[in-house]
C-alpha cells in the first residue's frame, strides 16, 4: 500500500494512494483539494557518502593525496537531522551568504523493522518500501567528513511524496531523474552504488540497530546540479514517484 503524510487539519495525518490516483485519509475521507504534504517517514535520517561511482571516481586522484593516501573502505556516514526534512511541495530555504546549493536525488530505503546484524541475503527482508530524496548540501570541500554545516541547514532534505511497498520493485535497477526549471539536469542509476542496498543494509546493522520508520539515503551521484532561488526541483524514480520543490530565500533572522 503506497502511503504518505499530510497536514490536515493542523495536524499529520496518513494518507494512502488510491488505484485511481485519489488519496484517501486514514479516516476514510478522499481529499478532493491539494494536499500539504510532510515527509512520509518518522525515523532518523542516514546518509551515506561516496556510494555512488560517479562521485568517487572525479575524487580518485584525490584519494591518494594527504591526508588520506587511499579511499574509504567502510561506509561513509552522516545523519540528515529533523530541521532538514521537508515534504514534496516545500520550498527549500536557500541560505543567506551562499553562492549556490546543490541537488542530490537519490533513492529512499525505508527501514520496516528492527535491523540488527542481518546478512546480504536477507536485508531486502526488513525494507518496508522506498520514497525519493533530494538530499540538498552546500559545495562540499571534504567527502570523508561531511559538513554539519553543509548537510544540515534547513529543508536540506526533502522527501516524498509517499512510500512505495518494496514488493516488485527491484532498488539495483531504478534510474534516478533529476530536473531544474523542467530541463533534465542528471540522470543517474542504482546499479552504480558501490554498495548496493542489500549490502548497505547488512554492513551497517552489523554495528547499529536500524529502527522502524528509518531511512537510509543509498548515495547520491556527482554533485553536478547547482540550485538559484527560484528553482524548480524535481526528482523522479520510476515506479516510486516524482519529488518536486521550489527554491526561496531563506528568511531573515526573527
Amino acid at each position: 500500500m503506497t502511503r504518505g503524510q499530510i497536514l490536515l487539519n493542523n495536524m499529520a495525518c496518513g494518507v494512502t494512494l488510491q488505484a485511481d490516483g485519489s488519496l484517501q485519509t486514514d479516516h476514510g475521507k478522499v481529499l478532493t483539494g491539494p494536499p500539504h504534504w510532510l515527509p512520509p517517514i518518522s525515523g532518523t535520517v542516514y546518509g551515506v557518502a561516496l556510494n555512488h561511482r560517479s562521485l568517487t571516481n572525479s575524487l580518485a586522484t584525490a584519494f591518494i593525496n594527504e591526508p588520506y593516501k587511499a579511499a574509504p573502505v567502510a561506509p561513509v556516514l552522516f545523519i540528515k537531522t529533523s530541521n532538514t526534512h521537508i515534504g514534496h511541495g516545500a520550498a527549500i530555504p536557500f541560505p543567506n551568504g551562499a553562492a549556490c546549493i546543490q541537488a542530490g536525488g537519490a533513492l529512499g530505503v525505508v527501514i520496516g523493522r528492527p535491523t540488527r546484524k542481518v546478512s546480504v541475503a536477507s536485508a531486502l527482508d526488513y525494507i518496508e518500501g522506498y520514497t525519493v530524496v533530494n538530499e540538498v548540501s552546500l559545495p562540499e570541500v571534504s567527502f570523508y567528513r561531511p559538513a554539519i554545516k553543509a548537510k544540515c541547514r534547513d529543508g536540506f532534505c526533502p522527501i516524498g511524496p509517499w512510500i512505495v511497498p518494496a514488493t516488485g520493485i527491484n532498488p539495483a535497477n531504478l534510474c534516478i531523474e533529476t530536473r531544474v526549471n523542467g530541463e533534465l539536469r542528471e540522470t543517474s542509476h542504482t546499479a552504480d552504488l558501490i554498495r548496493n542496498v542489500a549490502e548497505l543494509i547488512s554492513e551497517l546493522s552489523q554495528f547499529m540497530t536500524l529502527e522502524a520508520g528509518d531511512l537510509l539515503i543509498a548515495g547520491t551521484p556527482l554533485r553536478s546540479v547547482n540550485l538559484q532561488i527560484g528553482d524548480v526541483v524535481s526528482v523522479r524514480i520510476d515506479g516510486i514517484g516524482t519529488l518536486e520543490n521550489t527554491v526561496m530565500a531563506e528568511e531573515p533572522a526573527q
